[in-house]
């Protein structure tokens, strides 16, 4: 039974829409005889439709109708196990809502909501009730030419849009809505894919809104495989817990990522890259640009120390050198511009490279940072260690090719910059025109290399530039105006040459 002009509508095979009945078996038929004819568009009217979950078929159009709701089946027996993927790894899953494997030219379109109805599966995750994985709400693996557009999810399980291994996606025009408080309710999570492009969406979870990543080191890094060429722009994100992500599951390497235009309201972070000894894996060639964030307690994180999974275990804690070997982690070439954020929380920014591998080629163009004058401590970053922060400002480790220009902070507690085992570090315009009276606007311990000029003391400051390490030298200081106390103070330990003309 089929509809002229390859349109399969679901009603005429037998789906109900009542909300009530269970319309699986109707819409998985749809689906199967729209394969069977050459491909084209299942099309679901206006209605509640409740399903457990379908697989669709290459060359198939999913078309959700202005009015038309796709409930998740409330039993967990209308997902079946199947094999699937679940944080950077291959296991057995409770299939997606909405899923296929090996596709090409698949789509879902329409005004129409996805409901997951995830409540039932959140509550039996935190009862730690389930002996598989949740269902992603949509997840497509080793696909190609890949498009949801228009569509609203909400209520996801877990992860709301999964792409997995995948060529050729674009999501464009989403709007994804989860409680704040739901578990891993991430939104987009592009992982091992190349040429996404993630547009025009609005995105507000529980969990981060856009997280890319390429698997982990337990898979074997024989069957990793990058995620490259991705594109996000345009897009607002609410709440959740990062703007965008990268990591922690990087061990295939993320490259080639542009960020552009967007906003970002009450994340916990904006942008943030986390991973760990072991990991192995190179981000690289990042770009972020015109973006702005309100209200997010951490704009900037570089996390070589993420403790997630490994709390206490020596090899992720330990601030001494470790051998590199292909589990050392690296990220390089990374570059933000013309960004800025109001009513940020902990810290301005913090980038912690390993005592082994440096952060290198950072850079920060164009950047306002403003701090909450009423906010609390907390910490930045989940890494072990790490003291609880408040309106602390730009904290660098381990970095490498460290390039700030015309970044300014305000409202900052202590320096404005604090830069710690760091080489090539270059300061170039801006920086504060509320300075601690009581803290130095720049410190500096175990620099090797900096050049500070053309930058704003403030009448209020005290000391400028405060040193401190005996590997601290190389240090050339220029043209620093509006200055109202020292120039610079060397502690006791730092060479006296360490000052250069």
């Amino acid at each position: 039974m089929s509809e002229t002009g390859a349109r399969f509508s679901v009603d005429r095979f037998g789906a109900v829409g009542n909300g009530e009945t269970l319309d699986t078996a109707a819409i998985q038929g749809a689906i199967d005889a729209c394969a069977q004819a050459g491909g084209g568009t299942v099309y679901l009217p206006a209605g509640h439709y409740v399903s457990g979950s379908l697989f669709l078929e290459s060359d198939i159009t999913l078309y959700l109708d202005a009015g038309a709701v796709l409930l998740g089946s409330e039993r967990m027996a209308d997902y079946p196990v199947i094999a699937h993927r679940w944080e950077g790894v291959s296991r057995e899953s409770h299939a997606p809502l909405i899923g296929g494997t090996e596709l090409e030219n698949v789509a879902i379109c329409g005004r129409g909501t996805i409901d997951g109805r995830g409540k039932m599966w959140w509550e039996k995750h935190r009862a730690r009730a389930l002996d598989h994985p949740r269902p992603r709400l949509v997840s497509f693996g080793r696909s190609r030419n890949v498009l949801i557009e228009g569509c609203t999810l909400t209520n996801s399980p877990s992860w709301t849009i999964h792409p997995y291994e995948c060529d050729n996606v674009t999501v464009n025009k989403v709007t994804i809505v989860n409680p704040p408080n739901s578990p891993n309710t991430d939104g987009i999570n592009p992982e091992s894919c190349r040429n996404v492009h993630i547009a025009n969406c609005h995105v507000d979870v529980g969990d981060d809104c856009v997280t890319i990543k390429s698997g982990k080191e337990d898979e074997g890094r024989d069957r990793l495989t990058p995620c490259e060429n991705i594109a996000v722009t345009n897009c607002t994100m609410v709440h959740g817990h990062g703007g965008v992500v990268i990591g922690s599951e990087m061990s295939g390497d993320v490259r080639n990522i542009v960020i552009s235009n967007c906003v970002f309201v009450g994340t916990d972070r904006g942008i943030r890259l986390k991973s760990r000894r072991g990991r192995g894996g190179v981000v690289e060639d990042i770009r972020v640009s015109n973006v702005v964030m309100e209200g997010v307690l951490c704009p900037f994180i570089m996390n070589l120390y993420y403790g997630p999974g490994a709390w206490g275990a020596e090899r992720i804690a330990d601030r001494s050198a470790w051998p590199v070997d292909e589990g050392t982690p690296r990220f390089r070439r990374i570059h933000f511009s013309h960004i800025t954020a109001r009513e940020v929380q902990y810290a301005a920014a913090f980038l912690y490279g390993l005592a082994e591998m440096y952060i290198e080629d950072v850079s920060f163009d164009d950047i306002a940072i403003s701090m909450a004058l009423d906010a609390e401590p907390g910490n930045p970053a989940m890494a072990p260690g790490i003291a609880p922060m408040q309106r602390a400002g730009f904290q660098a480790r381990n970095v490498r090719r460290l390039r700030l220009r015309d970044v300014e902070i305000s409202n900052q507690l202590g320096p404005a910059l604090a830069v710690e085992g760091a080489a090539e570090v270059e300061v170039n315009g801006g920086l504060t025109r509320t300075p601690d009276a009581h803290a130095p606007a720049i410190q500096m311990r175990d620099v090797d290399g900096a050049l500070v000029q053309g930058c704003r003391a403030g009448a209020d400051a005290g000391t400028f530039l405060a040193l401190e390490g005996r590997g601290t030298h190389g240090i050339v200081l220029r043209d620093i105006w509006g200055l109202g106390g020292d120039a610079v103070r060397l502690a006791e330990e730092v060479p006296p040459d360490a000052i250069q003309a």
